[in-house]
């Protein structure tokens, strides 16, 4: 017989929750709940807790997005790579952590991301870090991009992290060195090459025009 509730560090919960306010916005969360969350909010669950996304990404947003996924698409399409936009869910364990879904506690959904290792991915996105990801910043959004997801992004060991700033037209970009620290790169506001991707070469007269 199917569930209606299911317990969840001693609350009762719906076992499918139709609503966000069904959710208790300060609990703690997995990857196995967020399977049942069948609502039009998008939410993003970061070491267990409930960040929500933006709403609808502006214009601007929207065109940078779409211009970045085109020059980076031609550069990947005939490259053992692939590129996914948003939204697309990346689950990312802890080192600790098992892979299954009750034991994952972070899901995001960035705006761009590169995966090389085609064993990440599966019919519900990628589990495991990608090798870059790219996150477009708006008033909304900037200080999980730039706290938060840096962080995590970090931690997990994404290789390559670009912010890219549209109130100034600017990409910042960060590579993880052999330690696992991020190490930021000259702002870039003109052209921009990847450090992993050495052949990548973005316009960013283009993109932010």
């Amino acid at each position: 017989m199917f569930k209606t509730t299911r317990t969840i560090d001693n609350r009762t919960m719906p076992a499918i929750v139709t609503d966000i306010n069904q959710l208790d916005l300060n609990g703690t969360y997995t990857y196995a709940d967020y399977l049942l969350w069948q609502f039009e909010d998008r939410l993003e669950l970061i070491k267990g807790k409930i960040f929500k996304m933006s709403p609808a990404p502006n214009t601007r947003h929207q065109k940078i997005s779409g211009k970045l996924h085109w020059e980076m698409m031609s550069f990947f399409r005939n490259h053992y790579c692939q590129i996914f936009y948003a939204p697309f869910d990346v689950r990312l364990p802890r080192h600790d952590e098992s892979i299954a879904n009750q034991k994952i506690h972070t899901v995001v959904q960035p705006d761009l991301c590169v995966i090389c290792d085609e064993s990440k991915l599966d019919d519900r996105g990628c589990l495991g870090a990608p090798d870059l990801m790219v996150e477009i910043l708006s008033p909304d959004n900037s200080k999980k991009e730039k706290d938060n997801k840096f962080d995590l992004y970090q931690e997990s060991g994404v290789r390559e992290y670009w912010l890219v700033e549209h109130a100034d037209s600017t990409l910042y970009a960060y590579v993880l060195n052999e330690s696992g620290v991020y190490v930021g790169l000259k702002p870039a506001t003109e052209k921009f090459r990847s450090t992993i991707f050495p052949d990548l070469e973005i316009d960013l007269a283009e993109i932010f025009s």
